[in-house]
């Protein structure tokens, strides 16, 4: 039996998720230029306060829309292999004790608490079954994948063939004894931690962010204006308010953690690893280019 793949189904949530990654990004620079605009004061705090919270969401929503567009479920004669974006599941075709549609259950399983088309993930605990782990895009295809130590819930785009297949794996029997892998987003983190050049490059981009951002917090309430550009002739741009310059510190840590995220997928294969050190050096150097340039900005003449 040659490796079949059951991709989740995929179009609805990569269409929302980049629908709202698209509307946060905008609420976010929306919210910062507003502050940019505002005078230290009430409206400074509460769009500063606004463009973060939408902000810090976007690495998130990025993760995720990346997550769902790697997810599969690949099936031999030997492994189940479970993939949702650094979390690898591989479970013994042996091990599996049975298959069923969640519609099965003598009692409902409630889904996570917080569910959308292409991110049904999260543990939910039933009481016949024990803690059951959802890898699922669509809450209308799961089935549920039972083995001794914990049961997952997998949505395949063709439920009906994904049973159908397993149980053929099933009569045909496991040729080579496969070993059970359990991958976590923090087992990757821990283990390129373990890299001093990758803790090396994660610590300059983390102390040169924390840097830049207290030092431009610190430099707002002393600056008038500032010039954020030159004119086509060669001269600075008008002066602004000074607020505007937090958008430096916002934009470096945004690059920053898109560029770890990307790095710890990459890093999950070692044939890859080269690409991680790259984009995490990349980032610490563009952390360490921000802070130039804010260095650049207030120290040139208005």
């Amino acid at each position: 039996m040659k490796p079949a793949e059951y991709p989740p189904p995929r179009q609805p949530g990569v269409a929302l998720h980049a629908i709202l990654f698209l509307s946060l990004a905008a609420l976010s620079t929306f919210a910062a230029w507003r502050a940019f605009e505002s005078a230290v004061g009430l409206m400074l705090t509460l769009f500063s306060l606004l463009a973060g919270a939408a902000f810090i969401l976007l690495p998130i929503l990025a993760y995720r829309l990346s997550a769902l567009m790697r997810a599969n479920y690949t099936l031999d004669r030997d492994t189940l292999s479970l993939t949702w974006g650094l979390r690898i599941e591989r479970i013994p075709v042996s091990d599996v004790e049975w298959v069923r549609p969640i519609a099965d259950l003598t009692s409902p399983l409630r889904l996570p608490w917080f569910c959308l088309p292409g991110a049904v993930l999260g543990v939910r605990r039933h009481a016949d079954l024990g803690p059951v782990e959802f890898m699922a895009a669509n809450r209308k295809k799961i089935l549920l994948v039972a083995t001794a130590r914990r049961v997952f819930a997998i949505s395949p785009n063709d439920p009906a063939a994904f049973v159908q297949d397993f149980q053929r794996a099933i009569e045909m029997g496991s040729l080579a004894p496969a070993v059970a892998q359990s991958l976590y987003p923090t087992f990757v983190i821990a283990h390129a931690w373990e890299s001093a050049l990758a803790r090396y490059l994660w610590l300059a981009g983390l102390f040169l962010n924390v840097g830049l951002l207290i030092w431009v917090s610190l430099l707002i309430p002393t600056l008038p204006g500032v010039s954020l550009g030159f004119q086509p002739y060669g001269g600075p741009l008008e002066a602004v308010a000074g607020s505007r310059l937090i958008l430096l510190p916002i934009l470096s840590v945004f690059l920053s953690a898109i560029g770890w995220i990307a790095g710890l997928i990459f890093y999950r294969r070692e044939g890859q690893r080269t690409l991680a050190f790259i984009l995490w050096a990349s980032s610490a150097l563009t952390a360490l280019l921000f802070l130039l340039a804010v260095m650049f900005i207030v120290t040139t003449p208005i």
